[in-house]
């Protein structure tokens, strides 16, 4: 049936159910587009396409357990991405290339002291992981803030004094035997600008602090030139050291070859410690029969030692005994001794008096007689 056909009522309800149509496939597709685009919005951010990265680059020995797009991590985050590995040519010592990526704002906590590339074992199948480490002093590796070079030393002079505590080094400034005098971020002013134009002729590259970062890394620091260099497409990324342990599937191999070649070594020692055990074996056997056969000297020594020690209690106590009779006898004798000491005394006392008698004083004379007295003390006249 035509348009044309229909009464006006029905051709007005069916531009009104067109429109109605319309509207809903137009809020349908844009509520499509909405979602899809919030849905490639969310990836981009969980993926990292809005945050900034600092590329770094490391050479290792091996690339054995890597491959592109595994983590780097950082204190045991992921931190970015592996993002190259290119073996080198042959006879090149750095071996095999690895370039990675690392997410804002972990990359400002690369230092040049202390940050480097650690490429350890993650598990024991042979796979390997990137780490790398917190620094711990110096200028951070890669920056966001805009680097000037100073050609013409006047310039970056009156900025210094026009503008106070803006303006720092974005270099270590050496003096002729390679020390660092004044190193990187150190604060510029009148004093001490001085003394760095009397050490370096060269250009001086330097930052304003106070300058907007950018969304980017727009330089990074060279080893070889104590400095930092500003960004161009083809310009090599920023570099660190790596501190390489081999897999563990490596280790493990190592140490199954050590114990194959040390293998015919211990089976001599085993069979040694075989022959070992054996004599021991028959040595104590030996032991044990000549044990049962002392066992009747044992039995008859402490029959012995038994009766021993029932003798010389018997002896001790008759010794006793006898001591105590020996000490009861002399108590007797020493009364006995008193009185015959007693009866010599009285028969001496007896015996001077018969001396001095009249009658029997011719009977004890004893003139011209040797004896043990001492001679009589003569007796001098009287005047």
């Amino acid at each position: 049936m035509a348009l044309q056909d229909l009464t006006p009522q029905l051709r007005t309800r069916l531009s009104r159910m067109e429109r109605a149509v319309g509207w809903f496939v137009f809020l349908a597709t844009a509520l499509l587009l909405f979602g899809f685009g919030y849905y490639l919005y969310h990836t981009a951010e969980r993926k990292g396409w809005f945050t900034i990265k600092a590329k770094f680059v490391t050479y290792i020995s091996s690339a054995a357990g890597l491959k592109v797009g595994d983590a780097v991590v950082m204190k045991g985050t992921e931190v970015g991405r592996i993002t190259l590995i290119d073996p080198l040519e042959p006879r090149n010592p750095l071996n095999v290339k690895v370039e990675f990526e690392v997410r804002d704002r972990y990359f400002r906590y690369i230092w040049r002291d202390g940050s480097v590339v650690k490429v350890n074992a993650a598990d024991f199948l042979g796979k390997r992981q990137i780490e790398i480490t917190v620094g711990t002093n110096g200028p951070a590796i890669s920056v966001t803030q805009p680097i000037t070079v100073f050609t013409n030393l006047d310039d970056l002079k009156q900025l210094v004094v026009a503008t106070t505590n803006h303006w720092q080094l974005a270099q270590d400034i050496l003096d002729e035997n390679s020390n660092i005098i004044f190193g990187a971020y150190t604060m510029l002013n009148e004093t001490n600008f001085q003394h760095i134009a009397e050490l370096t002729h060269d250009p001086i590259y330097a930052y304003n602090n106070t300058d907007p970062t950018k969304n980017h890394v727009v330089a990074v620091w060279r080893w070889h030139s104590h400095r930092y260099e500003m960004i161009t497409p083809g310009s090599e990324s920023a570099a660190l050291p790596a501190l390489e342990s081999p897999a563990v599937t490596e280790r493990l191999q190592k140490v199954v070859d050590q114990v194959q070649a040390a293998l015919p070594n211990f089976l001599a020692l085993t069979n040694q410690l075989s022959a070992l055990l054996n004599n021991g074996a028959n040595a104590a056997s030996n032991v044990s029969s000549l044990a049962v056969s002392a066992q009747p000297i044992v039995t008859n020594a402490n029959s012995l030692i038994v009766n021993l020690d029932t003798n010389v209690t018997a002896t001790l106590i008759s010794l006793s005994e006898m001591t105590s009779n020996l000490n009861a006898q002399v108590q007797e004798n020493s009364n006995v001794l008193s009185s015959i000491s007693k009866a010599v005394t009285d028969s001496d006392t007896f015996v001077q008096g018969l001396k001095h008698h009249w009658l029997l004083r011719s009977a004890f004379k004893n003139e011209n007689k040797k004896t043990n007295a001492p001679p009589a003390k003569p007796i001098s006249p009287k005047p």
